[in-house]
């Protein structure tokens, strides 16, 4: 059967989760932890024999091979962590560290979640605008090489979630991009389609970072949190209770005066024991996101809260784009999804956008008062896997199996056809 004629496999590959199902959908099929347990007693035992006595060459192959085999990826490896398989995580800040783990995880992905043939799909890989065009040429080699796949197309991140389309009515492809995952979180401004690198920025604190922080909290307050289910437990917390305020001082004083409303109960059970525990769960609600509007409480290198990083990007960007980017910008990533988070931060942006203004006004005295700056944050609750839907949104395209990397193509020209975009013909 024609592989056009079936649904292409869309992969978004993040730093704490991917996404995986096939395009038309409107959720991913499986949202899986990007980890991978590898067994590694074959290798252990290995180590203990004498590796230069050339007669056990076959247990040692033997060894390797059973290595490779024996594996898990998602929850089944955090689940088996801890016991004779070792925690292994492909990418770490947005970037890919560790290709073979990664063939690993997409190999599992494909035949024991997706249960497909690789061969007859076509596939969608997403991509961190600051990876480089190496790491993309990889991508191409794993998929074309090891997976056989009839068709490639690899796509940025932020493109894909303007692509989503649930900004505006009639979307551009213009807007302002904030992705905070558990990787390296971007501001990124794409203009028609384009992305303007030099007006790029980074954010250093990111979705894990939150529950870093949320851990820190408890701990100082003398909650008793299993060590060896610490993160875990943290994590579970910030995404069950957390939130965004708006006035953080009276959010002490609502706390304050009614702590029965507030203040909230997390109950689990210690992982080795089975022994059960409670968790107060106060300040830590409201404090955990505040870091991406005061950072300074949490790190004191990095100072530049979220809002103003939004409005560096959009001013480094060529004046005539910048009404269209205010009007549009666009949340996705986990670390998005905190209740009244896109409240907080268009109301700040509108702050410093109002601020300026008026005070260019008062400074060059104008008489005339000047056309106010729409500054409109997106939300969705599809934003924490926004690339994703983007993907099966494009993938779902007539026109997207022409604008694909074929088979025919990589054996001509080798994995080098990968740095460049099918569609925009500009090389990454």
């Amino acid at each position: 059967m024609d592989p056009t004629c079936r649904p292409a496999v869309i992969f978004d590959n993040g730093t704490g989760y991917s996404k995986l199902g096939f395009a038309g959908n409107s959720e991913p099929s499986f949202i899986l932890p990007t980890v991978v347990g590898v067994n590694d007693s074959f290798l252990k035992n290995l180590r203990q024999t004498d590796s230069s006595d050339t007669s056990n060459w076959l247990a040692q192959y033997n060894a390797g091979v059973m290595a490779d085999l024996d594996f898990h990826i998602g929850d089944d490896a955090l689940s088996k962590s801890g016991g004779i398989y070792s925690i292994d995580r492909p990418i770490r800040y947005s970037q890919v560290e560790n290709w073979d783990t990664l063939e690993k995880f997409w190999q599992q992905s494909i035949y024991n979640y997706l249960r497909c043939d690789p061969e007859e799909h076509y596939f969608l890989l997403t991509d961190s605008p600051v990876t480089s065009p190496e790491s993309r040429e990889y991508m191409g080699e794993i998929m074309f090489e090891t997976f056989n796949v009839p068709g490639l197309y690899i796509a940025v991140q932020s493109m894909l979630t303007l692509a989503a389309g649930y900004s505006t009515p009639k979307s551009d492809m213009t807007g302002v991009v904030v992705d905070i995952g558990d990787g390296a979180p971007q501001v990124v401004p794409v203009v028609n389609g384009y992305v303007i690198g030099s007006s790029m920025k980074s954010f250093p604190i990111s979705g894990n970072d939150v529950t870093r922080f949320v851990l820190q909290l408890l701990q100082e307050r003398g909650e008793l949190i299993p060590p060896e289910d610490s993160m875990e437990t943290a994590r579970k917390i910030k995404e069950a209770y957390c939130y965004s305020c708006t006035d953080i001082v009276k959010e002490f004083e609502r706390h304050d005066k009614k702590p029965d409303k507030y203040i909230k109960l997390w109950s689990g059970r210690k992982p080795k024991t089975g022994v059960p525990y409670s968790v107060d769960v106060g300040y830590e609600r409201f404090l955990g996101p505040e870091i991406f509007f005061n950072p300074e409480i949490y790190c004191s290198d990095f100072i530049t809260p979220l809002p103003d990083l939004i409005d560096m990007c959009v001013q480094s960007s060529p004046i005539d784009t910048r009404r269209a980017l205010y009007k549009n910008i666009v949340l996705a990533g986990g670390g998005t999804i905190f209740k009244d988070f896109y409240k907080r931060l268009q109301n700040s942006v509108k702050k410093i956008v109002d601020d300026r203004i008026a005070a260019n006004t008062a400074r060059l005295g104008l008489d005339v008062k000047p056309q106010p700056v729409e500054v409109n944050v997106a939300s969705n609750p599809i934003q924490g896997y926004a690339a994703w839907f983007g993907g099966s949104v494009v993938a779902s395209l007539p026109e997207f199996y022409d604008s694909c990397h074929t088979k025919e193509e990589y054996e001509e020209y080798g994995a080098s056809i990968c740095r460049t975009s099918p569609i925009f013909k500009g090389m990454y």
